[in-house]
C-alpha cells in the first residue's frame, strides 16, 4: 500500500497552499484520501497529485470553482473540450471589455466624443416591421425605428408576453428625445433597461402565473458611436464591406452549450431547446444585458430581428439580401417574404438602417433621415 502524504507535504509537493487543499476538500473538487478520526487530520495519496495540480492550473486560468468540478469529473478529452470552450467565452468576454476600455481612455485622453462637424455626421435611413407569421394566433414581437433609436424585442408566449415586449421597447422611446452624449450612451441605455425591468415587474403582477418575459436588442446613436444593449435571442447583425457580422451572442441553453465546445453551431440548429432562454427580462430585477459600444461608418447597414426571422431564413440567406439592391424597407419586405416562404412558424421583427453621411441638413420622411 502506497504511503500517504500529511496534509503540508502533499501541499509543497502540488504547490499549493493547506488553505487552499482544506477548500477543495469542503467543496468536493479534493477529498484527502483519509482522515484521522481523532484529530481530524487530512492525509493525500501521491496519486492524487495530477488532479491537484490541475485543479491550481485551472484556478490560474480563473475557471471558477463551480467548473473547475465539472471539469474534474470528465474523461480527459471531454475535459479538454470543456477547457477549451471556457476559453473562448473568456476570450469574447475580454474582448467586449477590451473595446469598452479603448473607449473610456478616448475619453479620458479627451479623443472620444460626439462628432460635432456637420460635414462628417452620420445618420440612419431606417424601416421597422413586425409580422404574426403563418402558425401564431397572436404577435408578442415589436419592432421599432427613429432617428436614433432601433430596436426589437421578442416576449415569451403566454399571458403578458405582448405586453412585456411592448414595454421593453417603449422604456427606451424616451432616449430619442434626450440630450445623450456619446460618452453617456451606456449608461443611459442601462438606466432605460432598469425601467423597462420595471415595467416588466408590473406586468407580471396582473398575469394568472405572475409572469411576464421577453427579451431586448437596441442601438442607440450619438454621432459616430452607437451603444448596443442586448439580453435574449433577438439579434444584431452589421454588414460592411459586403460581409456579414453577427454583434450579438444568444443568451440560450444551446448557445451556452456551442460556447462551451460541447454543441457545434450545425447540431444547435435543430436542437429541440434551442429556445430556452437563460437570460432575458423577467421583471424580478435580476436583468443583465449585454452592453458594447460601437463605431459607425457610413456604408454600413444593421439588421435587427427576432428569432423567428433568424430560426428560418439561413445566415447565407441573410447576407444576400442585405447586400442587394434597394434601400432599408425594400431590404425589409424581402427578408420578411422570405421568413414567409420558410413557413413563418413564428412571429416575425425586423429592423433595417443603413448609416449614411450627412452633408447637409436633413428633413425626415417615411423612411428616417
Amino acid at each position: 500500500m502506497r504511503e500517504l502524504l500529511t496534509i503540508g507535504a502533499f501541499a509543497r509537493a502540488a504547490r499549493l497552499s493547506p488553505k487552499a487543499l482544506r477548500l477543495y476538500d469542503e467543496l468536493g473538487l479534493l477529498r484527502p484520501a483519509a482522515v484521522d478520526g481523532e484529530s481530524g487530520y487530512r492525509f493525500y495519496d501521491p496519486a492524487q497529485l495530477e488532479q491537484a495540480r490541475l485543479i491550481a492550473w485551472l484556478r490560474r486560468v480563473g475557471m471558477p470553482l463551480a467548473r473547475i468540478r465539472r471539469v474534474c469529473a470528465l474523461p480527459a478529452p471531454a475535459a479538454a473540450e470543456e477547457v477549451a470552450g471556457y476559453w473562448e467565452q473568456v476570450l469574447a468576454e475580454t474582448a467586449a471589455r477590451g473595446r469598452l476600455a479603448t473607449f473610456l481612455v478616448d475619453y479620458l485622453s479627451g479623443r472620444g466624443s460626439a462628432v460635432e462637424d456637420a460635414a462628417t455626421m452620420l445618420g440612419i435611413r431606417y424601416a421597422a416591421r413586425s409580422e404574426l407569421g403563418l402558425v401564431r394566433t397572436s404577435n408578442e414581437d415589436t419592432a421599432y425605428a427613429g432617428a436614433r433609436l432601433l430596436a426589437v424585442a421578442d416576449g415569451v408566449r403566454g399571458p403578458g408576453g405582448d405586453r412585456a415586449s411592448t414595454a421593453a421597447v417603449d422604456a427606451l422611446k424616451p432616449l430619442e428625445t434626450l440630450t445623450v452624449p456619446a460618452e453617456d450612451l451606456l449608461g443611459a441605455l442601462a438606466d432605460a433597461v432598469g425601467e423597462a425591468d420595471r415595467a416588466i415587474r408590473n406586468i407580471a403582477g396582473s398575469t394568472p402565473s405572475g409572469e411576464a418575459v421577453t427579451t431586448l436588442t437596441a442601438l442607440l446613436w450619438s454621432g459616430s458611436r452607437l451603444a448596443l444593449v442586448h439580453i435574449g435571442d433577438t439579434r444584431a447583425y452589421l454588414v460592411r464591406d459586403g460581409e456579414l457580422f453577427q454583434i450579438t451572442q444568444d443568451h440560450t441553453y444551446v448557445q451556452s452549450l456551442v460556447d462551451e465546445g460541447r454543441l457545434s453551431a450545425e447540431e444547435a440548429a435543430s436542437h429541440p431547446q434551442r429556445s430556452l432562454l437563460v437570460r432575458a427580462l423577467t421583471g424580478t430585477g435580476g436583468a443583465r444585458p449585454d452592453l458594447s459600444l460601437h463605431e459607425a461608418v457610413a456604408g454600413d447597414r444593421y439588421l435587427l430581428c427576432s428569432d423567428g426571422l433568424s430560426t428560418v431564413v439561413p445566415a447565407g440567406s441573410l447576407r444576400e439580401v442585405l447586400n442587394g439592391p434597394g434601400g432599408p424597407q425594400e431590404v425589409l419586405d424581402e427578408l420578411v417574404a422570405r421568413a414567409y416562404a420558410a413557413g413563418a412558424p413564428d412571429n416575425i421583427a425586423c429592423v433595417v438602417a443603413d448609416v449614411v453621411r450627412l452633408e447637409t441638413p436633413a428633413t425626415r420622411d417615411g423612411t428616417g433621415w
